[in-house]
């Protein structure tokens, strides 16, 4: 019986650069975790609190989108899910919901606010 990596390796039809996150955090700590990973090239994905690498934003992202909009209805195409989510990110994501790192702001009015700063800075 393969292990979910080596299943995980040998179903993958990409070359060798596979980004695999474990179901265990604890299982990086494992040397024979990390040399499986190094023996069949795949690139670990958990990275340290304030790498540029870090990927926590684009999972809270994906999140939100399968709480906010998968989750709650049926698509019936995959060019309606296409349409669907365009339409959920410009629509509100990008000009509606706050985020706290943006100061509480939307990115449309996070945007309009440094612009319109950026104009006063110019006009003195």
């Amino acid at each position: 019986m393969l292990s979910p990596l080596a299943r995980a390796h040998h179903d993958s039809s990409r070359s060798a650069r596979l980004l695999r996150r474990p179901v265990e955090s604890a299982h990086y700590a494992l040397l024979v975790f990390g040399a499986t990973l190094r023996d069949f090239e795949i690139r670990a994905s958990m990275n340290s609190r304030g790498d540029v690498y870090d990927n926590a934003a684009a999972e809270c992202f994906f999140s939100t989108i399968k709480r906010e909009l998968i989750n709650r209805r049926t698509l019936k195409s995959r060019n309606a899910a296409r349409l669907a989510i365009f339409d959920y990110i410009e629509r509100f994501y990008n000009s509606v919901q706050k985020r706290s790192t943006l100061g509480n702001k939307s990115p449309m009015n996070y945007e309009l606010a440094a612009a319109a700063a950026t104009t006063e800075d110019l006009r003195c």
